[in-house]
């Protein structure tokens, strides 16, 4: 008999070949690929420019820089620490977008179509993190919210077994796991600190448990990144969704029940 695999009509076979020979078949029509490639410095220079300048601006620039301004109620009465991440990487991902332009102006015949192409293909990642972030925000807005709170807490185990599943809950509802892990602890965080310190675990643990749990019933199939990526190379939820569980749920829920049980016998590592 044959396989089931094998039996797929010769177009999705061309689409599948097409997928894994281009990055993103969505950006095919506006061009081709280029006969004479760049050389493998300058094809990763993007890529260093955005952590080098990441770093720079994090460690250098703006501790020197006036925001005693971010105090105002018109600039949302915060600090520098709390926004530092976001204008490091904002910064680092403008320089090396424009020093991208610039190294390769000659491969870049249309540079407005190729920047209206680009920021289309952005509102789609976008759009679908933010909504998916929003739901569940909303749904940690609700009175019956306090319920869900209330169980986190009650979860046999001890502090990591319940900040673990707090943290693993909001990230699948939320279907991000960052959104999870700010949701979690914004409402839970201090619970946790008291928690733990009457336990006598270390904060780092606990936050590293958070941190790895929360990605891993983020990554269902609501997850904006996994609908993101299922898009952008034409595959469906039933043909690759296996592969991803396997990948980006499966193996964080084992290392967080390897993390657990180190962080009970041996402490913060």
């Amino acid at each position: 008999m044959t396989p089931r695999r094998l039996r797929l009509p010769m177009s999705s076979w061309f689409a599948r070949a097409t997928n894994v020979d281009n990055f993103d078949p969505a950006e095919l029509p506006h061009g081709h690929r280029s006969d004479e490639l760049p050389p493998f410095a300058l094809a990763a220079a993007p890529i260093l420019i955005v952590l080098a300048v990441n770093l720079i601006m994090s460690l250098f620039v703006l501790p020197r820089v006036d925001t005693g301004f971010l105090a105002e109620p018109r600039f949302g009465e915060t600090t520098l620490a709390a926004v530092s991440g976001v204008w490091s990487v904002v910064t680092a991902l403008a320089v090396a977008s424009l020093v991208l332009v610039l190294i390769h102006r000659k491969r870049l015949p249309e540079l407005r179509k190729t920047l209206d192409a680009g920021a289309n293909s952005s509102v789609l990642p976008g759009l679908n993190t933010a909504s998916l972030v929003g739901f569940g925000a909303v749904v940690a807005a609700l009175p019956a919210f306090t319920v869900i709170r209330d169980g986190f807490l009650a979860v046999p185990g001890g502090a990591l077994v319940s900040i673990a599943v707090a943290a693993n809950v909001m990230g699948g509802i939320t279907g991000s796991a960052s959104g999870g892990l700010i949701i979690a602890l914004n409402a839970l965080g201090e619970t946790f600190a008291h928690l733990a310190a009457a336990a006598g675990l270390d904060p780092a643990l606990m936050h590293r448990v958070a941190a790895i749990s929360s990605g891993a019933l983020a990554m269902l199939p609501h997850n904006g990144a996994v609908v993101t990526l299922l898009a952008i190379c034409g595959a469906t939820q039933r043909g690759s969704y296996r592969e991803v569980m396997m990948v980006g749920l499966v193996g964080p829920l084992v290392a967080l029940v390897f993390v657990i049980l180190t962080g009970k016998l041996f402490g913060a590592f």
